[in-house]
């Protein structure tokens, strides 16, 4: 056993056996490439001699032909688009917040179609447009054919109330965005990092604020444009954005290339991560910068997306114009230079656009888009915030709806057409023949529609054989009711006009209707008197016209005196004694007055009736009143008028002089009344339902009666008034308190600012001051009577006139005059020559 070995306390430990490499095409060729390319060189230089020139040719073809259906298709696609599509201007309310064009976006994703119609028609985009010319700014949607008319006017209403839209057809020349035969030069924008890095959003003031200012200095030829198209997306590029996020999480730039994603496809164990480098889980070991981005992105790819391409140009219709011109490359990079404050993560990088105005005008989303979020797609695409914006027009009066239980005009059922309601639904509304009995107060400035109404009022009324009185202090709107008049009416019409040299009607104020209207006929014209010369109207002076128009009432009640007669009996001792002794011997009150006035020295009666002389004198001086007020018995019954007949009072300030046309026209509303009045004695259903229409109804409404007390009488002998005026500054404050309340149904035009917050009461909460001091013409707010209730208020729009009848206007002058024309006899002319002689013209002395 000596001879055995000795085991080695040490021993060497033996090397594991090789592990053998993997053996593939691709370890091969990336371990030993040179063989390999030599025989795939070979091998392709062998199939090229062959094949390589047929096959070139097909590969060829083949890319042209699908280049040529790929864009024939989109351009199909776009005109399918393009078919019927509508461009909406929008007006800018009063008062815009920064959440509202969010809204706008958002809602808006409802434009998105399902996953099969994108694969065949495409997605429908629109068109966000801010385009200048040397008037301003307007802000456009381009809207395609594709879309249901109302979905998004309905949204841009509902993100901006109050905003004001008015539609157009696309394809009409008038909506290009720049003109067509303009050179232009500009450019696009587009995100210069990962798309799903957020820009901007979080701003303290408007961040388009630049942007209008260096736009809001065009000349009348230059013009400018910035143009955002938008489209809604959703599956694979959503996903795509959540696939970039991820990205980033896991240390990636978040926008792999083309390159790296094949690479990944052929490398073995591409995409997976080994044991040593486990996935990031959130923001664990990001830096700050790294994670804020992070999370930033991750809030962006959760949200609703759309797809968006930004152009901008500016361009001139001048002749001579370059596109390099150097004005226009200046205003286009100071567009561009704008959009740097939308910067943060990502920020806007601008590239160059060849064709700025073929391309803007064509609106079509050619190529891919950049991915905004709403609130990104809001801070580009909105109305402006700033309350004065350079160059932006503002919108009127918002567009409110009627209410349920407005009715529409019926002549069968007794509606009155008041107008068409602005708001979407273009509804006609009325007012009921009943509910008109609660009065109607029409305020507005000269111009604004108040005429256009009252003569449709006129015309249904007529046409309907209710009886109508109208006062017009200007005159157009009588003749404008004289050339639609039908000829029927022509025998039943009363026409009073001071421009006319025709025989007028006779009106005789002191002509009662009844023995028991003596007092009241006195106290009317007193009180018209009194009211329209209250500056110079005194005690002494009320007493003497008083107690003259009594005594002549004692002596006749059939309309043989008449205000003439007044001046008569004071200016001639021997007339006095024949006028005044049936008021002596009837009454002792009368007696005593003129046994006093007899009395006097001729001096002194003298300086007590010179002040009621001179404004008797002014008064029958006229032509109108002396051949009418003051020429003999009425020639027409008033009853008669308010039971279908028609009364028009023509007689403008302009020629007549204001007193002169207050007094004829506020005797004609006495005699109204008095014929209204009459009635008590009638059963109601026997009184047939009249209207008193006034313009500049201040001027009209002298009667000695609370105004509330006669608004609550007429409505009883079924009398309904109009009163239409301009401002509330021109009615008294009794009279305003009056109209306020007892004229029910309003119908606002136009007013002034100081008047919009007076009468807003009436028309809150739908309406505010705002609205009523911005309405258009022939814009009115109406809150009227329906049903004996006062409804909301709403918008609406003046119906037309009926177009003018050739000749019309003087077939119903010749009726009138035949029917109720008297040839004045020279009593009046001797009257005012004694009272000249006897009382030249002085100063007013009460």
């Amino acid at each position: 056993m000596s001879g055995a070995p000795t085991p080695n306390p040490n021993p060497t430990p033996t090397a594991p056996p090789p592990i053998p490499l993997p053996h593939s095409p691709l370890i091969s060729f990336l371990t030993h490439p040179g063989p390999a390319l030599a025989r795939l060189g070979h091998h392709l230089t062998a199939w090229a001699g062959v094949w390589g020139l047929p096959a070139g040719a097909a590969a060829f073809v083949v890319l042209v032909l699908a280049v040529v259906v790929r864009v024939r298709w989109r351009l199909r696609r776009h005109a399918a688009l393009a078919d019927g599509a509508r461009l909406i201007t929008v007006l800018a309310p009063p008062k815009v917040t920064t959440a509202a064009a969010e809204m706008l976006w958002q809602q808006l994703m409802g434009l998105l179609r399902p996953a099969w119609k994108r694969a065949l028609f495409g997605q429908p985009h629109l068109s966000f447009e801010y385009v200048w010319s040397h008037t301003g700014v307007q802000i456009r949607l381009w809207v395609p054919g594709t879309v249901p008319p109302g979905q998004v006017e309905d949204a841009i209403a509902a993100a901006w109330p109050g905003v004001g839209v008015t539609i157009a057809d696309a394809a009409e020349t008038a909506t290009l965005v720049l003109p067509a035969a303009a050179v232009a030069t500009g450019g696009r924008q587009v995100l210069a990092r990962a798309e799903v890095l957020p820009i901007r959003t979080d701003f303290d003031m408007d961040p388009l604020r630049g942007l209008l200012e260096t736009c809001g200095r065009l000349t009348e030829d230059e013009h400018a444009a910035v143009q955002i198209l938008a489209r809604p997306v959703t599956g694979r590029r959503a996903r795509g954005a959540v696939k970039a996020v991820t990205a980033l999480r896991d240390g990636g730039s978040g926008s792999a290339g083309i390159a790296s994603k094949a690479l990944d496809l052929i490398t073995p164990g591409a995409g997976t991560t080994s044991g040593v480098s486990a996935p990031r889980t959130g923001t664990a070991g990001m830096e700050p910068a790294e994670a804020d981005q992070y999370r930033q992105a991750s809030r962006k790819a959760a949200g609703s997306l759309w797809e968006v391409r930004v152009f901008y140009a500016a361009g001139s219709t001048k002749a001579g114009v370059k596109p390099n011109d150097g004005r226009l490359r200046g205003l286009a990079g100071k567009m561009a230079s704008t959009f740097p404050v939308f910067r943060a993560a990502n920020y806007f990088d601008r590239k160059r656009l060849a064709a700025p105005v073929p391309v803007l005008n064509g609106r079509q989303f050619a190529g891919r888009g950049h991915l905004l979020s709403v609130a990104e797609l809001a801070a580009l695409a909105h109305i402006p915030t700033d309350a004065v914006a350079a160059g932006l027009e503002r919108a009127g009066a918002a567009s409110v709806p009627p209410p349920p239980g407005i009715p529409a005009p019926d002549a069968k059922a007794g509606i009155k057409p008041i107008g068409v309601a602005d708001a979407d639904v273009r509804k006609k509304v009325g007012l009921s023949v009943a509910d008109a009995r609660h009065h109607m107060h029409i305020i507005g400035a000269t111009g604004a529609g108040k005429s256009t109404l009252m003569t449709n009022l006129v015309l249904d009324d007529v046409d309907n054989g209710r009886g109508v009185v109208v006062v017009d202090p200007k005159g157009d709107m009588i003749l404008d009711i004289l050339a639609r008049l039908p000829r029927r009416i022509a025998d039943r019409t009363v026409l009073f006009d001071a421009d006319s040299a025709a025989c007028p009607p006779r009106l005789n104020v002191l002509q009662p209707e009844s023995a028991a209207d003596v007092d009241v006929v006195v106290d009317n014209v007193t009180g018209i008197f009194k009211r329209i010369f209250s500056g110079y109207w005194g005690p002494r002076t009320d007493d003497l016209f008083r107690q003259a128009c009594r005594t002549l009432l004692h002596h006749d009640r059939t309309g043989q005196v008449n205000l003439r007669h007044v001046a008569l009996i004071l200016t001639n001792a021997d007339e006095r004694a024949a006028y005044t002794a049936a008021g002596r011997a009837a009454d002792p009150d009368l007696r005593g007055f003129w046994d006093e006035f007899d009395a006097l020295s001729p001096g002194m009666r003298s300086s007590i009736t010179m002040p009621l002389m001179n404004k008797l004198r002014q008064f029958l001086g006229r032509d109108i009143v002396r051949n009418s007020i003051a020429a003999g018995p009425s020639s027409f019954d008033m009853g008669e008028v308010l039971n279908g007949g028609l009364c028009l009072v023509r007689i403008p300030k302009g020629g007549l002089g204001e007193q002169t046309a207050q007094l004829l026209g506020s005797l004609v509303v006495a005699k109204c009344w008095q014929a209204a009045s009459a009635r008590s004695g009638l059963p109601q259903h026997q009184r047939i339902d009249a209207s008193l229409l006034l313009d500049e109804c201040h001027n009209f409404l002298s009667l000695p009666y609370p105004m509330e007390d006669m608004l609550s009488e007429a409505r009883g002998y079924r009398l309904s008034l109009t009163l239409a005026h301009q401002n509330l500054a021109q009615l008294p404050r009794d009279l305003r308190e009056g109209v306020s309340a007892n004229a029910r149904s309003k119908v606002i035009f136009n007013v002034s600012p100081e008047d919009s917050r007076e009468l807003e009461r009436h028309t809150a909460p739908l309406l505010g001051a705002y609205d009523l001091s911005h309405l258009g013409k022939f814009q009115a707010t109406g809150r009227l009577v329906a049903g004996a209730e006062e409804r909301p208020a709403f918008t609406l729009r003046t119906i037309p006139m009926r177009p003018a009848i050739a000749g019309r206007e003087q077939e119903i002058r010749a009726g009138a005059t035949a029917a109720f024309g008297r040839v004045p006899g020279p009593e009046v002319e001797q009257i005012l020559t004694e009272i000249d002689l006897r009382y030249p013209p002085a100063a007013d002395a009460a």
